[in-house]
């Protein structure tokens, strides 16, 4: 079992940058997938980013590749999300999400998710 924690929303003018944190309990956190997560106002919750249980494979959503980095520190139990040259329509709550291994790109796949926390970009 895991649990987790984001911080690091905000309020930033389009072409800044926000850097999100998820912190996870427990001692198997280096057996995770960690994934990112957003989900707009009236949308599905989609795919960002997701690094594997030891970094060594990383995916992101076309949409952010070449714009934001996933990276984890294991010794720490975290993952973060940095997010460069932010779009207005990069608007939503982020979630960080945890499965066990397989590395994965759909929200139904994974076991464990945080609380979320806003970003809003203004234009």
């Amino acid at each position: 079992q895991v649990q987790l924690v984001e911080s690091g929303g905000g309020l930033v003018q389009a072409g800044g940058s926000l850097r999100l944190s998820c912190a996870a309990s427990g001692r198997t956190f280096s057996s995770y997938v960690m994934g990112w997560f957003r989900q707009a106002p009236g949308k599905e919750r989609e795919f960002v980013a997701v690094i594997s249980v030891r970094g060594g494979t990383i995916f992101y959503a076309d949409s952010v590749k070449g714009r934001f980095t996933i990276s984890r520190d294991n010794a720490k139990n975290t993952v973060a999300l940095q997010m460069n040259s932010l779009k207005p329509e990069d608007t939503a709550v982020y979630f960080c999400a945890a499965r066990r291994l397989v590395v994965a790109k759909t929200p139904s796949e994974y076991n464990y998710w945080g609380q979320g926390t806003q970003v809003t970009v203004s234009s």
